[in-house]
This record gives structure tokens, C-alpha cells and sequence, in this order.
């Protein structure tokens, strides 16, 4: 995909796609269920996650980098949406 890696903070919850693509939509999904076992549970995320496209996943790359920008320009601030 040719990315170029920048520089950013360890960690930040504005620019982990697992924060503002991956998760939001799992939980969605998993709203309102109940599982009996953690193995259960396990099983639904997996089986949640390779049903998803692949473009699902490149999706959230791309957006990473508008977020990137938006957060330099913020000057850190944090980055709702």
C-alpha cells in the first residue's frame, strides 16, 4: 500500500485504528448478547472478524491518516470524530 511510517506518540487513542474503526463496530455487534464461556465469547470476535471484508481493513488505514493530520493540526488536542 506504500505507506510512508511518521513519526507519532506511543500511544494515542486517536490514532489507534483498533479505538475509532475496529472496536465501535464489534461492539455493536456484540450489544445485547451473553455468552456462557469466554471460549464463546472468543469465538464470536473471531468468527466477527473474518467475516469482515478486506477492505473493511484498509478502510481504517486510510482513515488513520486523515485522523493523523487532523491531530497534528490539533496540536494534540483530542480528536472526537
Amino acid at each position: 500500500m506504500k505507506f510512508e511510517i511518521l513519526p507519532h506518540p506511543p500511544y494515542s487513542p486517536d490514532l489507534a485504528p483498533s479505538d475509532f474503526h475496529l472496536f465501535p463496530k464489534l461492539k455493536t455487534f456484540l450489544a445485547g448478547k451473553r455468552y456462557q464461556t469466554n471460549e464463546e465469547a472468543i469465538e464470536a470476535v473471531n468468527e466477527y472478524f473474518c467475516e469482515l471484508e478486506e477492505s473493511h481493513f484498509r478502510v481504517g488505514i486510510e482513515k488513520l491518516e486523515k485522523r493523523w493530520i487532523k491531530c497534528i493540526e490539533l496540536r494534540g488536542d483530542y480528536v472526537e470524530k
